[in-house]
């Protein structure tokens, strides 16, 4: 009796490799829609889905639940000088279970959004008006490499999901960019508010070793925040 042997081409095994990486990505991102839309509704009594949020019943979704207008300025008049006009799911019901999501971020002249992270979401950001210095840093395996770049009108950078970034108006005019990100609630840590700033506050001792300062400057900062 033969002995028969299955092989299998190597183009097939990288294959199903392939396939078996994508889906673990695409295990990690938001929900897929499970209908064409599924507008967020914070009554669920009047719920008939659940995706991400309850959703409202299509039969009475209106094209204002799909809108939203940024094109006013955002308040600048503060320590850091940016204001950032969030547009997640929380203030556009419609982007519901589509896993996208926007901010309008203004500057004042020398204006900064300060270092921060999205733990949800990747940031794509395009520069309208003005110049930003940007960049981010990577993690700790990486060795915490630091990628900058000076953007003009026009220009784009992308920050990967997760790793602590900024922007910084280097102009003497204002400026104003908008930020696509890939979550329908991405997220956000601002670094020095969650150290220096969290309720209750982190033990000084925890911050002296860490920051490898005296506790009157961790005194100094918590104050500020």
């Amino acid at each position: 009796m033969m002995n028969s042997k299955l092989v299998v081409p190597k183009y097939a095994l990288v294959a199903v490799a392939l396939l078996a990486f994508a889906c673990s990505l695409a295990s990690a991102s938001d929900p897929s829609p499970l209908q064409d839309f599924c507008v967020a509704i914070d009554n669920p009594a009047s719920a008939v889905f659940v995706n991400g949020k309850f959703c409202k019943d299509p039969k009475l979704v209106t094209a204002d639940d799909f809108f939203r207008s940024v094109n006013i300025s955002g308040n600048t008049s503060n320590k850091v000088g940016s204001n950032v006009t969030a547009v997640t799911v929380e203030q556009l019901p419609g982007l519901n279970t589509l896993g996208i999501s926007l901010a309008r971020i203004d500057f004042a002249p020398r204006g900064l959004n300060p270092p921060h992270t999205h733990p949800r979401a990747t940031e794509f950001l395009v520069v309208i008006e003005g110049t930003l210095h940007v960049g981010f840093v990577t993690s700790n395996a990486d060795g915490n490499r630091l990628f900058t770049k000076v953007l003009n009108k026009g220009d784009v950078f992308v920050f990967p999901i997760g790793l602590i970034h900024f922007q910084l108006n280097v102009g003497n005019t204002k400026a104003v960019a908008f930020a696509g990100l890939s979550s329908q609630n991405p997220g956000v840590i601002t670094i020095a508010n969650a150290v220096f700033g969290s309720n209750p506050p982190i033990n000084q001792d925890v911050l002296t070793k860490a920051f490898q300062v005296d506790k009157n400057v961790v005194n100094y900062l918590q104050k500020q925040f």
